[in-house]
């Protein structure tokens, strides 16, 4: 009859679980810093052990203004055409606010670029939020579809690449069947074969997935439209400032610039991606035949350039003004029950 009397563990057991986890939490982004700086130092002793700074900045000095405008200029479009897609993504949501969404967009891909660990993709679905009221599950959703458009679209640049070194027709062949997968995924459109999972959060969580999918195939079509003029323009400007400090073919230098570009996908990342955007561009040069200390060099000098854009086209992106936020808090909660076990939210219909 003494237990009676005893107090319940649960609540003295819930500051102990919240407190582990905070604590696991805080071990985990002093490893991921940890890691990031070891990055950077060892980028530091690699470039001065093979290349030396003055050797590897040298070349800036021979660089055309023409040549460096018309690669800022297609960096920038690639900013654009980022922006488009949001807008395009959402709809009514965004309707008549442009110049936000496109602020949005250039802070989200600033923050990408010079926070360590991608912590930059947290800034999407909190600009969303602060900006238009929209749910930060349900913007992290929508960015989950953007993200897989962006790695099909890749994909299909690695296609290029291997048709421009191995000629043949089977590469312009395997190119559209790959395209031909786009618009299949629409099929995740229809939700109804989710309903026959057992009932519980995994089913819950795909249906919340599925409603922030593209609504039809016209509005699949013109994000995929946006992902590739944004790719393409990318691709092009850092493979035309590669070509500056690195004598290499086109195909060896788009090859560089992806496997830079897809650092992203690693575990591990170092700040402002330093170390990890080199290893990977290496990577992918030197099995090609571009000698180790070129493309050492010229892996940094390109991830200067990305840099340097970054910098001046987020500090543009401050000027552009927000316009009046909309009132969202009815579709913030329905997002967040839907998370919780209610039913998926509809993301507006955009067109």
């Amino acid at each position: 009859m003494s237990g009676a009397h005893s107090p319940p563990s649960a609540p003295d057991d819930v500051p102990r679980t919240v407190g582990q986890r905070s604590r696991r939490a805080g071990v985990g982004r002093a490893r991921d810093w940890l890691i990031g700086l070891t990055l950077l130092i060892g980028l530091v002793i690699a470039v001065d052990h093979r290349v030396g700074l003055q050797a590897l900045l040298a070349p800036w000095r021979s660089l055309s203004p023409g040549l460096l405008t018309v690669a800022f200029a297609l960096t920038a479009v690639s900013y654009l055409m980022r922006g488009l897609r949001v807008y395009d993504y959402f709809g009514p949501l965004v309707a008549g606010r442009f110049t936000a969404v496109l602020r949005l967009s250039m802070l989200h891909n600033t923050a990408n670029n010079l926070l360590p660990m991608r912590l930059g993709e947290v800034t999407f679905p909190w600009l969303m939020r602060r900006y238009f009221g929209h749910s930060f599950l349900a913007s992290g959703a929508s960015l989950l579809w953007i993200r897989l458009m962006d790695l099909h679209c890749l994909a299909l640049a690695v296609i290029l690449v291997l048709w421009l070194r191995l000629s043949g027709w089977w590469w312009p062949a395997l190119g559209l069947l790959w395209m031909a997968l786009v618009p299949l995924g629409l099929a995740l459109r229809r939700r109804g074969w989710a309903a026959l999972l057992p009932a519980g959060r995994l089913r819950h969580g795909l249906r919340f997935l599925l409603a922030a999918a593209p609504r039809d195939t016209r509005q699949l079509s013109r994000l995929y439209l946006w992902t590739l003029l944004s790719w393409g323009s990318k691709l092009l400007a850092f493979a035309l400032i590669l070509g500056h400090f690195v004598d290499a073919a086109l195909w060896q230098r788009l090859a560089g610039v992806l496997g830079a570009e897809l650092s992203s996908v690693l575990p591990f990342h170092g700040v402002a991606g330093a170390g990890s955007y080199e290893f990977t561009g290496m990577a992918a040069m030197v099995p090609l035949g571009v000698a180790v200390d070129a493309a050492l060099a010229g892996s940094v000098n390109l991830h200067l350039f990305l840099l340097g854009s970054t910098l001046v086209l987020g500090a543009s992106a401050l000027l552009l003004p927000v316009g009046r936020a909309r009132l969202g808090a009815e579709h913030n909660v329905s997002a967040e029950m839907a998370a919780q076990g209610g039913s998926a939210p509809r993301r507006p219909q955009g067109g």
